[in-house]
């Protein structure tokens, strides 16, 4: 098992954190790993090109709001729901909130 780099809990920056969350795909990302738990990647139906949802996992792991681990060839992501909590208590509910489901 391998974990790509990622950022420490305590160095999650906000404004990092929000411009990560202000794209659409990537707000569709984080919401269904939200209700779904730890999900491969290529499991997600986005409607986007595979270099387009790599970018778009890349920014979330970067900045800390997801974590991907490596296992075998398949990369598993989860939300780091527990850390982004801590750091920014209430940041993902009122961003659920605030903006409709799609």
């Amino acid at each position: 098992m391998t974990d790509l780099p990622e950022p420490d809990a305590d160095e999650l920056e906000l404004t990092t954190v929000l411009s990560a969350l202000a794209d659409d795909v990537r707000l569709v990302i984080v919401r269904h790993l939200a209700a779904a738990g730890e999900q491969a990647c290529g499991t997600l139906e986005l409607g986007i090109s595979k270099a387009t949802r790599s970018h778009h996992f890349r920014v979330l792991r970067e900045s800390g709001v997801t974590h991907t681990r490596i296992v075998g060839t398949r990369r598993l992501v989860t939300l780091r729901r527990d850390d982004l909590d801590e750091r920014f208590p209430g940041l993902l509910d009122a961003l659920f909130a605030a903006t409709p489901a799609r």
